[in-house]
């Protein structure tokens, strides 16, 4: 009775499941702290255990790619509009200076550094991906791509957009009282990180591909400067999650890079949401994984944290069932009939507390991973 006694309270101790406890979240937990001293903020821990498995990077490039502060350079007045360039961007800016989109903030800034008046707007309406409209001193005003001015009911002129001096530009029509009157070129820099993280995600193995709201031709500069193959031009906001949802059905892990409004459903459609701490609340609200400063490069960091912690997770499981699988026979006395072996419960104790130290200390290695 008093070997069976023993027998049962250090087998009871040996297989206390405190190292099995502890492998999976001490991991996360420290590299949660990790990823956050480098500008990499984890949400979840399910996205940051899924990013080691992603194959397809979905990337938005206003504002993910380019700085997203896009600036005027040039406003083009069509021939026949009898109307000049300042006041075409005055209208322009009026009814722009209700929308919260980079671009109408680019054309109102850019009105008020000319110092051009701005009228009130009324009858205002906003299309997410294409354009806005509304009223402005008597006029009905309509500024957006030229697939939403011609959704309107707008006569487009051939060719219009398509001088090759202003051929990377993003390109925002401009109508009044239904008729089109002009061009505004807009050009948003491409960030100065960007090209090495774009190159640094491709040696990894990742399929890049690039979506954007912008015309075909801004958006072919913007990829052959960075070197990426696939891209998707004139994408509509829900046009976005659609591609993700069709990246899913072919197999692939996917995970989207954005920063705005317009990329909110396409990030929580995504296995893994990538925000930039720059854009919006609703992108950051919707990811999984925010960077800081807006750096891509930030998902190389991220993508190596991912891999180290999913090592260190399975060291600890692995540590912890070896414990258990030698420990509990001793303690069961598996050696006692031969040897005479019998494991004192105070030895299991101080086992079982050396396997929990163990885990702990091979967690905390995640401190000086390299990122």
């Amino acid at each position: 009775m008093a070997h069976a006694l023993l027998a049962a309270v250090a087998v009871l101790i040996i297989a206390c499941p405190c190292a099995l406890g502890l492998a999976t979240p001490m991991s996360i937990m420290v590299a949660v702290a990790r990823g956050a001293s480098v500008g990499v903020l984890v949400r979840n821990a399910e996205a940051l255990e899924a990013l080691a498995r992603v194959d397809t990077l979905v990337i938005d490039k206003t504002g993910t790619l380019t700085e997203g502060k896009p600036h005027l350079t040039n406003v083009r007045v069509l021939e026949g509009a009898k109307l000049a360039a300042n006041p075409l961007l005055s209208l322009a800016a009026s009814v722009e200076r209700a929308s919260e989109h980079p671009l109408a903030r680019a054309i109102v800034r850019s009105a008020e550094e000319r110092k051009l008046p701005l009228a009130p707007v009324t009858e205002f309406q906003a299309s997410p991906g294409g354009g806005v409209q509304g009223r402005v001193l008597g006029k009905q005003i309509l500024a957006g791509t030229a697939r939403f001015l011609g959704q309107q009911g707008i006569v487009l002129e051939a060719g219009g957009d398509s001088d090759a001096a202003e051929s990377a530009a993003t390109a925002i029509s401009v109508a009044v009282d239904g008729r089109l009157v002009g061009v505004l070129s807009l050009s948003d820099e491409i960030k100065a990180s960007t090209p090495e993280a774009i190159r640094a995600l491709r040696e990894g193995g990742l399929r890049v591909v690039m979506l954007t709201g912008d015309r075909r031709e801004a958006a072919k500069s913007v990829a052959a400067q960075l070197g990426i193959e696939e891209f998707e031009a004139e994408v509509l906001p829900q046009q976005k999650t659609d591609i993700i949802e069709k990246l899913k059905a072919e197999g692939r892990i996917v995970a989207m890079a954005g920063d705005g409004i317009n990329d909110a459903p396409a990030l929580a459609a995504a296995h893994v949401g990538i925000a930039m701490g720059t854009g919006t609340d609703v992108a950051i609200e919707s990811a999984g994984i925010t960077l800081v400063k807006g750096d891509l490069r930030g998902i190389v960091r991220a993508r190596k944290l991912s891999r180290a912690t999913l090592r260190n997770i399975k060291q600890n499981l692995g540590f912890a069932f070896l414990y258990n699988a030698l420990g509990i026979p001793i303690a069961a006395g598996v050696f006692y009939p031969v040897f005479g072996w019998l494991l004192s419960p105070m030895i299991a104790s101080a086992a079982m507390s050396f396997s929990s130290v163990s885990v702990i200390t091979n967690a905390l290695r995640l401190r000086r991973s390299p990122l």
